[in-house]
């Protein structure tokens, strides 16, 4: 049975359209999901059907009906995977520009987990069918170097390490303009943009704390190339941050220019180096993966050397 929640529209959300109302109610929920269920009739106002632009009155009576999650069955997939280390405990895989973690609504397969699956079959249950082992997440044209647990001993461990902020993540990225510092620190807090569900934003409002370390590597023409350091691990983070201050990644059309540079499909972005305790023997691993061609061409063109130091 779908759950339904009522929402009376206040004074001061009167005039909101009716996704982006029912959005902010409902944060766990898409924009586009929500204009779905509008579509499908489960969200009413004042017990009638509207559409999703319709502009919400002080005192309407907004109903959301969401329908009970379908149990979703992921198969294991014949993908290579590009594996820097493995044991019984964990895997640390270089994950190749465009493909995604984890399925998820619109893919499905061809996702990481799916290849895991296929390379073995046991993996942490803690994050369920849709994600198992999976501990963090890069996005779909980041590519770079991730940990993945086979057991819940392991999930729960590096999970751990990662709340607590020990795990060493280290990123390149090409960024529009020229940097004047060679050394900065971005702390700015990170929540999901009211104005565009699909985007995160530096916000006050319901945002987590966000902090990206930074160092110039190399200068070229209007182009910076920069290694970055975690120290939070928010959605997008390296990629608001760097909008943030004035210089957003090259390829990154959803927070920079709308047209990409270089003909690059995607952010320029890798997580070269990754480094944590081991969950069960205690030491410290650390790993580095090289630039992906595509972006080593890139580099090239501007006379950058792509040597991460």
């Amino acid at each position: 049975m779908p759950t339904t929640e009522i929402y009376r529209v206040g004074a001061e959300d009167a005039g909101t359209r009716l996704d982006v109302f029912v959005t902010s109610r409902e944060e766990q929920l898409s924009r586009s999901f929500v204009q779905k269920l509008i579509g499908d009739g489960a969200i009413t106002v004042n017990q009638l059907a509207a559409q999703a632009n319709y502009r919400v009155k002080a005192g309407d009576s907004v109903a959301v009906s969401v329908p009970p999650p379908v149990e979703l069955q992921v198969c294991p997939e014949s993908i290579p995977l590009d594996i820097y280390y493995e044991d019984s405990d964990v895997i640390v895989v270089n994950k190749p520009r465009g493909m995604v973690v984890h399925p998820a609504e619109g893919n499905y397969t061809g996702t990481l987990v799916n290849a895991l699956l296929e390379h073995c079959r046991d993996l942490s249950g803690i994050n369920g069918v849709l994600r198992p082992g999976i501990v963090h997440r890069i996005d779909k044209d980041t590519s770079g170097l991730l940990m993945v647990a086979k057991n819940d001993l392991a999930h729960e461990h590096l999970a751990g390490q990662l709340k607590k902020h020990t795990v060493r993540r280290g990123y390149v990225a090409l960024i529009h303009g020229v940097l004047a510092s060679e050394r900065g620190v971005v702390d700015a807090p990170i929540g999901r943009d009211p104005r565009d569900r699909q985007k995160m934003t530096v916000t006050s409002r319901n945002s987590k704390p966000a902090v990206t370390h930074y160092r110039v590597l190399e200068r070229a023409g209007n182009y910076t190339f920069l290694r970055l350091r975690l120290e939070t691990g928010r959605t997008h983070q390296i990629r608001v941050h760097m909008a943030y201050i004035g210089n957003p990644l090259v390829g990154d059309t959803r927070y920079g220019p709308g047209k990409p540079h270089f003909g690059l499909a995607g952010q320029f972005l890798h997580a070269y180096q990754l480094g944590f305790i081991h969950p069960r023997r205690g030491d410290y691993l650390e790993f580095r993966a090289p630039l992906p061609a595509e972006l080593g061409v890139i580099l090239q063109k501007l006379g950058i050397d792509e040597k991460i130091t």
